[in-house]
């Protein structure tokens, strides 16, 4: 049946996996107001989230396109537009190319140069060096791979002050030890699929006790990493406070989810990972602009 052109359209759409980038530009932009003691300069802002948005954009269609075969074997994936065949695989290509292409245009004529060449890097270190060899070559892919998907607080700083700012580089490092947590709670859930697709995550290679062994050091490691912020003097005590609310809800779940065996906890660890994530961040910016006004 001919799909219409809403159809193909929404088709496109998906291929940008719309939420992923949305986390990834809420991090981006909380970089771009911290890099600043006052509002963020209107230039910057927009065109650097159009900019970082579109190479997230295009990373993602090129995953889509790398991993298609592995999308075929996984019921959570098997719906998506390339295994169905709604889009070419050079459509997709194309598609993806474009957006790079006005991605890196918009950086380096309306930005500035350091925030396309670490957008490029980014890009090509999740699209190229994760998913076509760290993704099939190591249960540590996750965590090798997790700086490109930690980078874009670095981008937004970088499109405010054309720096890398230690500070910049702190949030980095949040968000690189919030990913293992983060994504093996789903590998947990998900685990008969990746073993039957051939995908060497830590549940499937280690087992489960393991993974979730790892995920409680994990998160131990990112609730004192998150404290950096307030030892450095970057955040006060708004931060601090919800880093630690926030950190200790985090813990909780760790801990329940090595202690028991419901089959409904690495899911919802995984719900919560992100909904720390976004809380964690917000008052970071919250903290930021309090302690303007007094």
């Amino acid at each position: 049946m001919q799909r219409s052109l809403a159809q193909h359209v929404a088709d496109y759409f998906e291929l940008t996996k719309p939420k992923v980038v949305s986390l990834i530009m809420f991090t981006a932009v909380v970089g771009m107001f911290l890099a600043t003691p006052g509002m963020v300069p209107l230039g910057p802002l927009v065109f650097g989230s159009i900019g970082i948005a579109l190479a997230a954009a295009s990373a993602a269609v090129i995953n889509h396109v790398l991993d298609r075969r592995l999308d075929e074997k996984m019921a959570r994936t098997r719906n998506r537009p390339l295994p169905t065949g709604h889009i070419s695989i050079v459509g997709a290509l194309i598609f993806s190319l474009s957006l790079g292409l006005v991605s890196m245009l918009v950086l380096t004529v309306k930005v500035n140069v350091l925030t396309a060449v670490l957008t490029f890097l980014s890009l090509i270190g999740y699209a190229v060096v994760y998913t076509v060899f760290l993704k099939h070559a190591t249960p540590q892919n996750i965590v090798i791979g997790g700086a490109a998907g930690a980078a874009p607080p670095v981008l937004g700083w970088a499109a405010v002050s054309n720096t890398i700012d230690p500070n910049a580089l702190i949030l980095f490092l949040i968000i690189f030890v919030w990913t293992p947590p983060h994504f093996w709670a789903l590998a947990i859930h998900r685990k008969d699929e990746y073993a039957k697709a051939g995908v060497p995550m830590l549940p499937v290679t280690h087992g489960v006790e393991h993974t979730k062994k790892q995920i409680l050091f994990y998160t131990i490691l990112l609730v004192i990493i998150t404290l950096l912020p307030w030892l450095t003097g970057m955040s006060g005590l708004i931060y601090l406070f919800a880093a630690l609310a926030l950190g200790g809800t985090f813990l909780y779940y760790a801990w329940i989810l090595l202690r028991t065996k419901r089959p409904d906890l690495p899911l919802r660890t995984f719900g919560f990972s992100i909904t720390y994530l976004v809380g964690l961040f917000s008052a970071l910016l919250a903290d930021h602009y309090a302690g303007l006004l007094y």
